[in-house]
């Protein structure tokens, strides 16, 4: 998989990508990551990317001169994309269903949205889709795209060593994850429960999928109404549900 990420501030994006889970799957030749500054695709001495709006008002906008430029230079590299991701407080919001899809693909192009957006024409000419991380603005689309990079990047086969434990994660089936424990079993008043101690196979994986569901119905009931419950599941919600209705009489 190859992500091209379009951006002002390429040392930025560049340091988070020098350590962790991506870094190594980019050693692996897993994923090709690479950073183009905007600023290398101006054409004046000052190397504006921004401008003034028609019409008037505050703030600056991303000019579509160098953006245009700069996807054209990626595509006569590598091809075209797949999809060119703008991101945007007006996009969608970013979930694991959107880092699946993405994770899909054979190449990908992120631009870093700035300012007080970009000229529509960008939109209109080359963005295929517009992603937001959540309902709050930040001061430049540089950490979306990152975490949008993170996302998707763990899930390309090899690149976590562990396939089962992301089949396991939080919003994969639409449940958060059960509490998890490690040594020692009692540190000051806090004690591992019990169940975790017995060694029971069977009775963990049960106290583990019904607390998966009450953290989940306690914290983001939202997910349920979705979710990918097994019979055992289903019937642990039902318990729970009843058990609160009767509290509340």
């Amino acid at each position: 998989m190859r992500i091209d990420i379009v951006t002002i501030f390429p040392a930025t994006v560049e340091a988070v990508f020098r350590e962790g889970v991506v870094r190594r799957a980019i050693n692996r030749d897993l994923i090709n990551v690479q950073v183009h500054d905007l600023r290398d695709y101006t054409d004046d001495r000052h190397r504006s990317v921004d401008d003034a709006p028609y019409g008037g008002g505050p703030g600056m906008v991303l000019k579509y001169e160098p953006i245009f430029r700069a996807i054209d230079a990626i595509r006569g590299v590598a091809g075209q994309p797949d999809c060119v991701v703008l991101t945007s407080p007006q996009g969608k919001r970013f979930g694991h269903v959107d880092a699946e899809r993405l994770s899909r693909l054979s190449r990908f192009v992120v631009i870093c949205g700035r300012y007080e957006g970009v000229d529509e024409r960008v939109r209109e000419g080359l963005v295929t889709e517009e992603l937001s991380i959540g309902d709050y603005v930040l001061t430049g689309g540089e950490l979306p795209a990152m975490v949008i990079v993170d996302a998707v990047a763990r899930l390309v086969p090899g690149v976590v060593g562990d396939a089962q434990s992301i089949e396991s994660e939080s919003f994969v089936r639409g449940l958060l994850d059960f509490p998890q424990y490690t040594r020692p079993a009692k540190v000051r008043a806090l004690q591992v429960p019990e169940t975790l101690l017995s060694g029971h196979h069977q009775r963990i994986s049960r106290w583990r999928k019904r607390e998966a569901v009450r953290r989940t119905l306690d914290r983001r009931p939202d997910l349920l109404a979705q979710a990918s419950l097994d019979d055992e599941e289903r019937a642990i919600l039902q318990e729970l549900l009843t058990g609160r209705e009767k509290e509340t009489r």
